[in-house]
């Protein structure tokens, strides 16, 4: 065998050049993307502020016995200085392991997965049900869609503060009902009440989203897959199943994640719903706000546990969502 030698270097041909030091690396992309650098450092230093030094802050908090009789505060003239220690990983033992880890954690998160579960299953159903019907060719369309959109333009305040009028104990829901001679539940005072009314609520407010957002993937489907579908004798079924399921996957896949997270931490819907009157209605989040600012003391150490507890729980969620999504892709790609 024979090996060819440049003359000039002393090197054999086809010998790869060595790799460039780490700080080489760095000065060549420095000099090939710094335009791009400049452009991402604002929102870089603006997410340190706003998200990464929080997040930070709030996960020094849980390693410590922080509450509002010992933090620092200033009284009047006085400034009082901060007293709470550091004592490790002992909130969170005491959140998920302590005497009464049931009542103050494991029963929310049992009810915020419910809550979750029938939350997104009540979305996506009707929402896909209202833009299968929508993408229908309908006299006054338009006017529809508009009509049904309604609970998401408006503020979520206004919307639960309508809710909670109409289901209060002389409210139009239950003068209906008390009309018709049938029961009139407690919505605002019962726990499996609450519950439903709360289940209820977050529907009206996060239909229109789905729906909208369905909508979109229907009408990217090629008109002509269902005409061939038609022609191959499919029935309407058939048709959904094999044609409009499949092609409404990647959206599917989106909104289903992103109305998991956003139900998961709703706090708006059950804070403005009941406050702090329904302790059994509380979902991980609004739990961990009267924890940290609904009690006297304030228990900032275990509410930023709590915090860091969801989110957590949602990282590792959504890890395993899009690898069993990835996984699903490669299987029919098969």
């Amino acid at each position: 065998m024979t090996v060819a030698i440049d003359r000039a270097t002393g090197k054999r041909r086809g010998d790869r050049a060595p790799r460039p030091g780490l700080g080489q690396r760095l000065k060549h992309a420095y000099q090939k993307h710094w335009y791009a650098y400049a452009m991402i450092t604002p929102v870089v230093v603006v997410l340190g502020v706003l998200v990464l030094y929080p997040l930070a802050y709030g996960f020094y908090l849980t390693l410590t016995d922080a509450n509002s009789l010992n933090t620092a505060r200033t009284i009047g003239v006085n400034e009082i200085e901060a007293t709470y220690k550091f004592i490790g990983f002992d909130n969170y033992a005491d959140i998920l392991w302590g005497e009464t880890s049931y009542e103050r954690f494991w029963s929310h998160f049992i009810w915020t997965i419910v809550w979750t579960a029938a939350c997104v299953a009540l979305h996506y159903t009707i929402g896909l049900g209202l833009a299968l019907l929508l993408n229908q060719k309908l006299r006054g369309r338009t006017l529809y869609r508009l009509i049904l959109i309604l609970p998401w333009a408006v503020p979520t305040f206004v919307t639960v503060f309508g809710w909670r009028f109409m289901l209060a104990d002389g409210g139009v829901i239950n003068s209906f009902l008390e009309f018709l001679h049938l029961p009139t539940p407690a919505w605002l005072e019962d726990t499996f009440w609450q519950r439903f009314a709360a289940i209820m609520v977050n529907t009206w407010c996060g239909v229109p989203f789905m729906m909208l957002s369905l909508l979109g993937g229907l009408q990217s489907i090629d008109t002509t897959l269902y005409e061939a579908a038609e022609m191959d004798g499919a029935s309407r079924w058939q048709q959904f199943r094999y044609v409009t399921l499949p092609g409404l996957r990647s959206v599917s896949s989106t909104v289903i994640l992103l109305g998991i997270i956003w139900t998961f931490n709703q706090f708006a819907i059950i804070f403005l719903l009941f406050g702090d009157t329904a302790p059994d209605a509380q979902i991980l989040v609004t739990w961990a706000y009267y924890l940290g600012f609904g009690q006297q003391p304030r228990d900032f150490a275990q509410s930023a546990a709590y915090g860091m507890l969801l989110l957590a729980i949602l990282i590792v969620f959504t890890s395993f969502y899009r690898r069993w999504l990835n996984r699903n892709d490669e299987q029919l790609a098969i």
